[in-house]
């Protein structure tokens, strides 16, 4: 018998078999022995995935750790340094004196210098951890290193020349004028030091965009158009792993007692909290190139002239209330403003100072410490502004966050002065805030 191929030309019983054979549900693996296997595996995985992510974390744990250690390595060395300074000289001044000897000068001379490196290192610190309170003014850059022309040449000497190389139509930038200068001179100590026998630095401007394709080669760096400044010098160079470890603090390629490895720290912390970059070229023999990348100011805007300060004496019919909770530091801010012709009144918390403001209305400036207890600073100025619309405000603080200080900038209109200051300093400042 013929075999029956239908219209497709396929025998329609071998259609049938193959239609059959598609539409069939797929055998059943009874076998538990592969799946067991499979989930045996797939735990072993998770295991393995974790254990590293806790090896992981370990190790940044003691990366972390490590850092912190030489932080606080360097910061004991040169505290213990300068409390070691201060306290040799307070004693040897009060033998001297209870001796009936004056000569004395020497030691308040080296006490004054320690404190003034004490001073310094918690700014760069704070620099560091981008916690300083910043005053940003549109700054017109070239004219501010045209004016820090002869500043640069005392600190360099004579066997460094300086050439600047200032562009045409540079933009301006918002930014702390003092800061940025520190930064300037930061960078341009370390071009001298790594130039022993003299040579060449040059300090150059421009107007710079960077792109995407820059952005995504340095992860710290953010697209758009920035003020550039580079100060190049002809120096030793630094290797590729000392130029990578450049901004951490404490880390100084320079010889024991030549440098505390905080003033490039300072200036990479100054910079990020200024949305800005920075960007150091080295190589060995042949010299450093850094360079600075501040945003660029859009729309018009004046720059602001800094005020020389000067040294002015108070009035005793200037009556000023000082708020502080610690009392030493109380005592000596009310000596020192007393020293300098004010009337003082003293009062330990905010809630005495609310008081004493209510009996006292010729009270013409409120200087008040920000973080105290209870009531910090800036809601006991809410309190007596509300009072006293009149009322002249001065702020200090050693350190400070979320109160008159927003994203590392001094919210508009705050006065402050960081302690420590010297007599000049306050003296300045509170003549200043009176005469505003």
């Amino acid at each position: 018998m013929a075999p029956n191929f239908g219209r497709r030309g396929v025998p329609a019983d071998l259609r049938n078999w193959n239609s059959r054979r598609l539409f069939r549900p797929p055998l059943r693996n009874d076998d538990p022995q592969p799946n067991a296997n499979l989930a045996i595996a797939n735990q072993n995985l998770l295991e393995q995935i974790s254990q590293l992510d806790k090896v992981e974390g370990q190790l940044r744990q003691s990366q972390k750790m490590e850092a912190v250690g030489q932080l606080t390595g360097g910061i004991a060395h040169d505290f213990n340094n300068m409390l070691g300074v201060v306290m040799g000289a307070l004693d040897l001044m009060r033998r001297r004196l209870q001796a009936d000897q004056f000569g004395i000068g020497q030691f308040i001379d080296v006490a004054m210098k320690a404190t003034e490196r004490s001073a310094a290192l918690t700014q760069r610190l704070l620099a560091f951890a981008r916690q300083q309170p910043l005053a940003p003014v549109p700054v017109d850059v070239n004219r501010m290193i045209s004016d820090m022309s002869e500043l640069l040449r005392s600190i360099l000497g004579e066997q460094i020349e300086i050439e600047t190389v200032l562009a045409a139509g540079l933009w301006k930038t918002n930014a702390d004028a003092h800061q940025l200068e520190s930064a300037i001179v930061n960078v341009a100590i370390n071009s001298r030091d790594a130039m022993p026998e003299g040579g060449k630095l040059t300090i150059e401007t421009g107007n710079a965009l960077l792109d995407e394709a820059y952005c995504s080669q340095n992860a710290d760096a953010s697209p758009g158009q920035f003020v550039m400044i580079a100060i190049s010098d002809q120096g030793v160079g630094m290797s590729a792993a000392d130029a990578a470890r450049a901004f951490d603090p404490f880390f100084t390629t320079k010889p024991t007692g030549k440098g505390t490895g905080l003033g490039l720290s300072q200036v990479y912390g100054f910079i990020k909290q200024s949305i800005g970059h920075i960007k150091i070229y080295s190589e060995l023999g042949t010299g450093t190139t850094v360079k600075i990348y501040l945003p660029r100011l859009h729309g018009p805007a004046e720059e602001v002239k800094r005020a020389q300060p000067t040294v002015v004496s108070g009035d005793s019919n200037e009556l000023l209330l000082v708020v502080e909770d610690d009392p030493l530091m109380r005592r000596l801010s009310s000596d020192t403003l007393r020293e300098l012709g004010y009337s003082v009144l003293e009062s330990e918390s905010a809630a005495g100072a609310l008081v004493i403001l209510s009996d006292t209305p010729g009270v013409r400036l409120l200087f008040t410490d920000v973080v105290m207890p209870e009531m910090n600073g800036k809601k006991l100025v809410e309190e007596a502004l509300k009072k006293r619309p009149d009322l002249k405000v001065l702020f200090t603080t050693g350190y400070t966050r979320n109160a008159v200080v927003h994203s590392g900038v001094l919210d508009p209109g705050v006065n402050l002065i960081s302690k420590p200051f010297t007599i000049q300093q306050l003296a300045s400042k509170v003549r200043a805030v009176l005469d505003e």
